[in-house]
């Protein structure tokens, strides 16, 4: 059984397999600035933001991280981005003195999560919130990959993927391919307080982020959900709610058996009128007879 996360344990993931680009050029930050929903002053060589690039109608391209490094910025993502997030930035460099560059196979790239910064005997350290609490990237030669990871073995616990996947839901994490996609605005998926600056200048995508910070509806949120009956959950999975005559009124994106709660939880969105905490929900999938009940529950679970 795979063991939780467990509170207070400094441990490290190995998220070299992420896509990674460096943005140079004397135009790179006004360039990068107008391209991303935070403001890029609040980077630099030792802390790193996180933000979403997005499309004119304010739906995400990517959700990424940036740091800077010497004259560029780096930018991190999933690793399914790899292709389309560089084509996206590419888009839109005009007569800009920018270059955009992948730089994925010449970093390796580690998470340390610990209040205390670590002390790697190769590459940079940054300070980065990947998981909603203190934590610090390394970026290194990929030649000193086994160096690294062998240093960081000796002092604090691997996070392999599947416990990293199960802390991820724990705490609400929208993860990109999951719960974030080109349909998804970023204030749906809970990343406002994290990735969105309401002050900075303009930026593609704005004027929706501003109409709905304004509004202060969403068609959909992000939520929580267990599973009333301890029965597990998938993704992809339909919600409805007999309020609504069998509507559809939401989805599954993410689901696990949490051990820490003993219960199985799931992310997914929920519409409007239906996502308040407490809400009773059915989960339906074509592979099983009949409906699971969920509740909708406030995140972060833990």
């Amino acid at each position: 059984m795979t063991q939780p996360f467990q509170v207070g344990q400094a441990t490290f993931l190995d998220l070299s397999a992420r896509a990674k680009f460096r943005v140079a050029g004397t135009d790179r930050f006004r360039f990068l600035n107008g391209q991303i929903t935070n403001d890029l002053r609040k980077t630099s060589e030792t802390v790193a933001i996180e933000a979403c690039v997005l499309n004119a109608k304010g739906k995400m391209n990517g959700y990424i991280f940036i740091c800077a490094l010497g004259e560029s910025f780096l930018v991190d993502a999933e690793a399914n981005l790899r292709e389309t997030l560089g084509t996206r930035l590419e888009r839109y460099v005009i007569a800009d003195d920018v270059q955009i560059e992948d730089v994925t196979d010449q970093f390796a790239l580690f998470h340390v999560l610990s209040p205390k910064a670590p002390t790697p005997e190769h590459g940079g350290i940054v300070s980065a919130l990947r998981f909603a609490e203190p934590g610090w990237d390394i970026w290194s030669d990929p030649a000193h990959h086994a160096a690294v990871r062998e240093q960081f073995s000796s002092a604090f616990h691997f996070l392999d993927p599947a416990v990293a996947e199960v802390m991820r839901i724990e705490r609400g994490m929208p993860r990109w391919g999951s719960e974030l996609t080109e349909e998804i605005i970023p204030i749906e998926a809970n990343l406002e307080q994290r990735t969105i600056d309401y002050e900075k200048g303009c930026y593609i995508g704005q004027e929706v982020i501003s109409r709905m910070k304004m509004s202060g509806q969403t068609n959909k949120r992000l939520c929580g959900l267990i599973s009333l009956d301890d029965v597990p959950l998938q993704p992809g999975m339909k919600l409805a709610a007999s309020s609504a005559a069998g509507k559809e009124t939401g989805w599954i994106t993410s689901a696990t058996r949490s051990e820490r709660l003993g219960k199985e939880i799931a992310l997914g969105y929920v519409k409007r009128g239906f996502n308040g905490i407490g809400t009773r929900l059915d989960a339906h999938a074509a592979n099983i007879p009949s409906a699971i009940p969920v509740e909708v529950a406030p995140l972060p679970f833990v």
